[in-house]
């Protein structure tokens, strides 16, 4: 059985909701419900967003930056693979906007696919996550990611789906394809994070619910390598509750309740695990209320302004967030955490963005968008836009305004495939 595109979103009682969530489900389960205002808002985002994407990749190779100045001019030459993919799927999103011309669009798409394909360093078929943006190779002594990679492919395919283009549908293929998933398991049952080839193997794995479903979906997709049934099976789903909402939760920032939902369209379909899509709104909801339960602390956060997850901050790189207490919060606020979210709680997370470009003015919105973080308490305001941040902002302002990526990435067979066969169905009114 595969999956079509979507499913009807009906108003039912699923297992990890109680009556009374029934009756508060949210308007992000239902498309067009955002104001000529909110439309106006969210063009303004994406175009800054989008903005990043096309200016901070490399005209040879099209892979994009990691990071760079907020404010454009960067000269750093450090890329991510997984900003490439949202980079990729921000090509799309453009030409459907008309951000660039359809030729602009597809050319770039080319390229970036013909380098990735010809070019570009790998490892039965996976990438390193951090390289240099002119030549592809290695920096940092990185590993080879397994979920940067998945976030990558997720682009690839995007495109693929987009441009209907033989050229870019042949490269996307080859690239795909030659993605071994059986080596990445490692002899388990579990991916594993990464490899690097000084030490072999990393430890850690995709054993807990995270941002991770995309990883297995598409290597359940595949038809070169495909991953056995039972690891979509494998992976633990703890359950979490907070003031009265009861959902899986892993012990990891909010963004793990975004990233596999930008691609994978899970509205109206569950396994027999769960409907993950009324989990992230279950997660946005309780994160929401876990901030605000900090305002005696830090009195910035309120109905207007919240949002933490893993972001700069005026220390470094933190992993922080919470419920529970993740990290040393010490009210910051960073935008991809309802930017990311815009599809769980349309109106709070539109009401906070809104607040932080009206409020901060300049301070907090440059070239780019959103800085990537900062704290009105301090006064701290990042320099720095995060291709990753700008990334997930960018497809979840169009997938509450349109559906535009849900519903391209959702045509691929490798996409619907995986669903299958991970035992997805829709959910019957």
């Amino acid at each position: 059985m595969e999956l079509g595109v979507s499913c009807m979103i009906p108003a039912v009682v699923t297992a990890l909701e109680s009556p009374k969530r029934a009756s508060e489900r949210s308007v992000s389960a239902r498309a067009g419900e955002i104001s000529r205002e909110d439309e106006a808002f969210l063009e303004e985002i994406e175009r800054a967003c989008f903005r990043f994407f096309w200016e901070q990749s490399s005209p040879r190779t099209g892979l994009v930056k990691d990071r760079s100045l907020a404010g454009g001019d960067d000269s750093r030459q450090v890329g991510s693979i997984a900003a490439t993919g949202f980079g990729l799927t921000a090509l799309s999103i453009a030409d459907h906007r008309g951000f660039v011309s359809r030729s602009q669009a597809r050319d770039r798409a080319l390229l970036t696919l013909k380098f990735l394909s010809d070019s570009f360093p790998h490892e039965r078929g996976f990438f390193y996550h951090f390289i240099d943006i002119e030549s592809g190779a290695r920096v940092w002594k990185c590993e080879l990611s397994s979920i940067d990679t998945a976030i990558l492919l997720c682009g690839v395919l995007t495109c693929a789906e987009h441009f209907r283009d033989a050229e870019i549908q042949r490269y996307a293929a080859r690239i795909f394809d030659r993605v071994d998933w059986r080596w990445m398991l490692n002899g388990g049952g579990t991916l594993s994070q990464g490899w690097k080839p000084e030490s072999g193997f990393l430890k850690s794995r995709w054993d807990t619910y995270s941002e991770l479903m995309m990883l297995y979906l598409l290597g359940l997709g595949s038809s070169t390598y495909p991953l056995p049934d039972a690891t979509w099976d494998a992976w633990r789903r703890p359950m979490f509750e907070y003031q009265g909402i009861r959902y899986i939760k892993g012990a990891a920032p909010l963004f793990v309740n975004q990233y596999s939902h930008a691609w994978f369209d899970f509205r109206g379909k569950r396994d027999r695990y769960a409907d993950y899509f009324e989990n992230s709104v279950a997660a946005t909801r309780a994160h929401r209320l876990f901030c605000l339960s900090l305002h005696s602390k830090f009195p910035d956060y309120s109905e207007d302004l919240w949002g933490i997850t893993a972001s700069d901050s005026a220390h470094g790189y933190v992993a922080w967030g919470g419920p529970p207490p993740e990290g040393p919060i010490d009210g910051t606020v960073v935008p991809s955490a309802p930017g990311g979210s815009l599809p769980f709680l349309p109106s709070d997370t539109l009401r906070v963005l809104r607040t932080i470009r009206s409020r901060y003015g300049d301070k907090a919105w440059k070239r780019y968008g959103f800085v990537d973080a900062f704290n009105p308490l301090s006064g701290w305001f990042d320099a720095d836009a995060i291709g990753i941040d700008m990334g997930i902002t960018l497809l979840m302002a169009e997938n509450i305004r349109t559906g535009f990526v849900w519903q391209t990435f959702m045509r691929s067979t490798i996409a619907q495939r995986g669903m299958a066969r991970a035992g997805f169905r829709c959910i019957k009114s």
